[in-house]
């Protein structure tokens, strides 16, 4: 048990991000009941089909399990709403000011999660008063924060600066980098792109098979001037590189980017026009397996890889 576990009442240290497309009630479910915390992904649903996602789960598990929110969601009023209906004990948000709906969902007995791309972010998270708070580098995939900063670097600063527990974030993908993580000072684990390319993701099989396809080198982030995402090199990332050779303003690149293309590419398959969200990690990923597998494995080479360390110690 640690700080983690104990919070959230699970087995292992291990959380799965909320990713659009991909984190519905199926992988979230698969998570929980391997041991570790599955979260839904909100960003990717209308209200009524979170709450449909969240009634599903409650059926699927009888372990905790979350929901992550991004609060710039048009609808916010209305989810918040339905996490204190359905009474959802566990929320994380992400891309918004964690001052504004904290204190109504702690109000709400529920423990509150925070995102956060750097020390100031965390602070903030902190003066908030949020339970712990996601520390994300660089190398993670999808909406990413601006100032570049990675995992390595990111955990040891936070760790120095705050004293709620920390979840480290990006380019986590096996028991090593979970090891690796927890030296420098996290509690637990955040991975999204192992678990994007799981059987339980409702992510397409063609962008599924598309994350086993990607190499070193394969992901870039781009749309700095919109919000930073990590993509996987295809030809829409091509069409937005070229756009950039004409000094493009904000409306040219929102305009290229148009809406939906993330479900285009993620949720529908169309691995050549759409939009396809992962992590640096994806050149790791070589096979497409069960969410309890990956968890299994995780801990698995987890505790190999802390046993071979305290060997040199």
């Amino acid at each position: 048990m640690n700080t983690i576990t104990t919070l959230f009442n699970i087995k292992y240290p291990i959380i799965q991000a909320g990713m659009v497309w991909v984190s519905g009630y199926k992988l979230a479910s698969a998570v929980s009941n391997a041991g570790g915390l599955g979260l839904i992904g909100a960003g990717s649903m209308y209200p009524e089909v979170l709450r449909e996602h969240i009634q599903k789960c409650k059926k699927a598990t009888s372990k905790p399990f979350g929901v992550n929110i991004p609060m710039l969601y048009p609808n916010i009023e209305e989810i918040m709403q339905i996490i204190v209906d359905e009474k959802v004990k566990i929320v994380f948000t992400s891309a918004g000011n964690p001052m504004t709906w904290t204190p109504y969902l702690k109000e709400n007995g529920i423990t509150v999660v925070h995102v956060v791309s750097s020390t100031k972010f965390a602070l903030k998270a902190q003066q908030a008063g949020v339970d712990a708070i996601v520390a994300e580098g660089f190398e993670a995939g999808g909406h990413n924060g601006r100032d570049e900063t990675t995992t390595f670097t990111l955990i040891p600063m936070v760790k120095e600066q705050i004293k709620i527990p920390i979840i480290a974030a990006g380019g986590i993908a096996n028991g090593n980098g979970m090891l690796a993580a927890m030296i420098l000072g996290a509690d637990g684990v955040q991975v999204g792109s192992r678990f994007a390319a799981s059987i339980e993701s409702s992510a397409h099989e063609n962008f599924k098979q598309e994350i086993l396809n990607t190499k070193e080198g394969g992901t870039q982030l781009t749309l700095k001037e919109l919000t930073p995402v990590r993509l996987i090199k295809n030809k829409f990332f091509e069409d937005i590189q070229e756009l950039y050779t004409q000094c493009p303003t904000k409306e040219d690149l929102s305009k290229l980017l148009g809406r939906a293309r993330a479900k285009k590419g993620i949720f529908e398959g169309d691995i050549t026009e759409g939009e396809l969200e992962i992590g640096q990690i994806a050149g790791l990923i070589h096979e497409i397996k069960s969410a309890a597998s990956i968890i299994s494995d995780m801990m698995e080479e987890y505790q190999l890889a802390k046993k071979a360390v305290a060997h040199f110690l």
